[in-house]
């Protein structure tokens, strides 16, 4: 009988220690690959661009505040899908289980909406800096657009269609070059460094008006809340209640190599160009890497440029294809059963897939303006999902009570509010 409590009490200090421990595996190396993936794509090749407008000063204050703003956000998210006592619960099904029917109606299509328009920018993005590589790079006539681009969606879709773990196998063989190739491009700019940008000093006003209408496109650009829901999933199904502790430790590692290598990734293009060669970029619709390898005298920057604009392209798709179909299945389902219709699996996932392609077409073919959209389109419900849902969230939420509190929150909700005052005063002047 004694051996029988020592031994059960042995087990239960076993499990505390596991609890406290949770050590680092390789598949928590493949989410922060595949979350790092996510974040690097059309916002941080735009970023420069939009950030360095603006002047060296507001940059550092930029770089200062991502971190925490990031972490904590992403975090507040994944606290949130890992809230659910229903497994196997994704965003959609957790708001509905937190909020009721209505209101997760609502937010699922909402979240879908925030999603949604940052993949059609892929369609536009991936198009164009291939497009840019054939003329300026290999010398070569345009190719009809509208093939080109159906080529190169079919291309990213049919990884998707193989499934969720062929893609993180891809994500992870395509980010370990990026991240390579991005350091190396972030030291060779450093002789074309122009040091007189830190000379020029704005006046307050004009500093802090700079970062606060950048600020959505910084959001932007170090956005992977796309892939967070599945994240989330797949971490509730492997560790159970320590799911939300687990990613919380991913998040952390995910933002610092996100703030490490893309702020020096941006610092270095902003020294590298003037305001009017950047405002050109804008101009042209092209990722700050093509429009370097178009007047770099480099033979590297020239083929390699186009190529890490490809690749951060593709890996960022993969994250956000997954939360826009899952966004947009959740308000399909949602309303056949509200409707009490049959919900057919494979006739669902067959009109999502059919929806995408074609709108992605459409879309890439048009060639609107990429910043232009991210700012009108993506920014606003981005920081109200991300920022703001979760904070009401752990104030409204018993699950979530434990999170309250926290000066941490204050700032979240600070951040996301900044951030849509800036879009609608964008909007409106």
């Amino acid at each position: 009988m004694q051996k029988d409590a020592i031994s059960t009490q042995e087990v239960a200090q076993n499990e505390v220690a596991a609890t406290n421990t949770l050590p680092w595996t390789r598949q928590d190396t493949t989410w922060m690959l595949s979350l790092f993936g996510t974040a690097v794509g059309a916002g941080i090749l735009f970023l420069p661009i939009n950030a360095g407008m603006g002047g060296f000063w507001p940059l550092v204050l930029m770089a200062a505040i991502i971190g925490p703003m990031t972490y904590l956000a992403h975090r507040g998210l994944s606290r949130f899908v890992c809230s659910s006592n229903k497994p196997g619960s994704d965003i959609t099904d957790v708001v509905e289980e937190h909020f009721g029917v209505g209101a997760g109606k609502a937010i699922t299509m909402l979240y879908f909406f925030a999603i949604y328009p940052i993949v059609l920018i892929y369609g536009v993005g991936i198009t164009n800096t291939v497009d840019s590589f054939i003329v300026n790079q290999l010398g070569m006539d345009s190719p009809p657009r509208f093939i080109l681009s159906g080529a190169l969606i079919i291309a990213m879709m049919s990884v998707m269609v193989a499934g969720e773990k062929f893609m993180l196998k891809v994500t992870q063989l395509l980010v370990y070059p990026l991240v390579a190739i991005l350091a190396f491009m972030s030291f060779y700019l450093i002789p074309d460094w122009k040091m007189d940008a830190l000379n020029v000093v704005p006046s307050t006003g004009a500093f802090l008006g700079t970062v606060w209408l950048t600020i959505p496109v910084l959001i932007f650009a170090f956005n992977h809340s796309p892939a967070i829901s599945q994240f989330s999933v797949a971490l509730k199904r492997e560790h159970g209640k320590n799911a939300a502790r687990k990613a919380d430790n991913i998040l952390r590692n995910t933002t610092m190599m996100l703030v490490g290598f893309v702020m020096l990734f941006v610092f270095s293009c902003v020294l590298s160009l003037s305001p009017a060669q950047l405002a050109e970029a804008k101009a042209n619709n092209l990722p700050i890497l093509s429009y370097l390898a178009n007047v770099h005298d480099s033979g590297f920057v020239s083929y390699f440029g186009p190529i890490i604009a490809f690749v951060a392209i593709i890996s960022s798709f993969f994250g956000h294809y997954m939360g826009a179909t899952e966004g947009m299945k959740g308000i399909i389902n949602k309303q056949l059963r509200s409707n009490k219709k049959e919900v057919s699996e494979s006739k669902v996932n067959k009109f999502i897939l059919g929806f995408m392609f074609f709108t992605i077409w459409a879309v890439a073919v048009l060639n609107p303006s990429i910043l232009g959209m991210i700012e009108a389109l993506g920014g606003p419900i981005i920081a109200a999902i991300l920022y703001l849902m979760p904070m009401y969230a752990i104030h409204k939420v018993p699950a979530l009570a434990p999170y309250r509190g926290r000066v941490s929150n204050i700032f979240v909700v600070i951040a996301g509010l900044l951030s849509m005052t800036a879009i609608l005063f964008g909007l409106m002047s």
